[in-house]
């Protein structure tokens, strides 16, 4: 085992999310073969030289965040934006049968029995916290909650649009109802995700296909327009209308990740004149062994939905499947057991 990563794991359990599937499309470059999937649970079955703090069978969560601790944004506790190359980011550890090498994808290629990652992408959890809901808080729970509390610091009081309520989406609102947020309007195309917002603490809903989205949040928000706009979904055109959402002197946060090459227009003068801001959010800004077991506390006094989050499950061999409901628009995150 080389320096710095641990096995993980039998009995894992694997989120679906659509960054994987987008990956695999190359929206983002890469090479294949590749074994993708990036939201994980599991037990520890083998622990590297010199990783310390974690044993065989601990029950942990396993994330994309990998990170050396001590370059200048880990100095920074921005652990998502690690500057360093480090040993797995150089060479994969899976290779076919005629020892080529296969990519990791998203650092952690969790589609599978086992998965070799630093030590740096896990965190402990409780064993009484199911797998299936802890994968999780891997990266659709960290990404879309951490965008409000950590990124954005959203104050009580304030008012807040979501645009998009996919699974990132969902818990930008779950963030935005535990800050305490007065108003929090969730924007989407589909009825049926926009009936599971309402469920996840959104106050209005507005489906644009049939309303006009400015007109409903200024009408929600004394004609002003909201403090904080999420764009959870990674279209252009949501960046675009995210902007016109928001009131003067308010911030755009943007959580979805487009494609490579992806642009958006707006009218500079506008943010200058109307002093508003953009912000990026990845990964919600999140310090794995800060956020994780404040989240499984919130989990475990009920006030964070997780289990909610789970539309279906499915074993590996039924993978084409779970991604092709995803891509239907049927599910908010389908989970592959082993």
């Amino acid at each position: 085992m080389p320096d710095g990563t641990g096995r993980q794991p039998q009995s894992a359990k694997e989120s679906r999310h659509y960054r994987d599937i987008h990956y695999a499309e190359g929206a983002w470059g890469g090479t294949l073969p590749a074994v993708y999937g990036h939201e994980a649970a599991g037990v520890i079955e083998e622990v590297g030289p010199g990783v310390e703090g974690f044993a065989v069978g601990d029950h942990v969560v396993v994330t994309l965040i990998r990170a050396c601790g001590h370059c200048f944004h880990c100095d920074q506790a921005a652990p998502n934006l690690c500057e360093e190359t480090l040993p797995l980011d150089e060479t994969s550890r899976l290779h076919n049968g005629d020892g080529r090498s296969i990519g990791q994808g998203l650092k952690t290629g969790a589609f599978a029995e086992q998965a070799v990652v630093h030590h740096s992408q896990i965190v402990k959890i409780p064993e009484s916290l199911p797998m299936e809901s802890a994968s999780l808080l891997a990266c659709g729970v960290i990404t879309g909650l951490g965008a409000v509390v950590n990124t954005a610091q959203v104050p009580a009081g304030s008012s807040v649009a979501v645009i998009g309520t996919g699974g990132v989406g969902l818990n930008s609102i779950q963030g935005a109802a535990l800050c305490g947020a007065q108003t929090i309007v969730a924007l989407d195309i589909s009825d049926d995700k926009l009936a599971s917002a309402k469920a996840f603490g959104a106050t209005h809903t507005v489906n644009p296909k049939q309303n006009d989205a400015l007109e409903a949040v200024k009408a929600v928000t004394q004609g002003r327009g909201a403090d904080y706009v999420f764009v959870t979904v990674g279209v252009a055109a949501a960046i675009e209308q995210g902007l016109g959402l928001l009131r003067r002197g308010g911030t755009l946060v943007v959580v979805g990740m487009p494609a490579l090459g992806v642009m958006a227009q707006f009218e500079v003068v506008g943010l200058a004149d109307d002093c508003k801001r953009i912000v990026g959010s990845k990964m919600g800004g999140t310090r794995l062994k800060v956020d994780v077991p404040k989240l499984v506390e919130l989990y475990q006094q009920g006030r964070l939905k997780l289990d909610e989050l789970v539309t279906g499950r499915y074993p590996l061999e039924q993978i084409n499947e779970a991604i092709a409901s995803v891509k239907r628009g049927e599910a908010l995150r389908n989970v592959i057991v082993f």
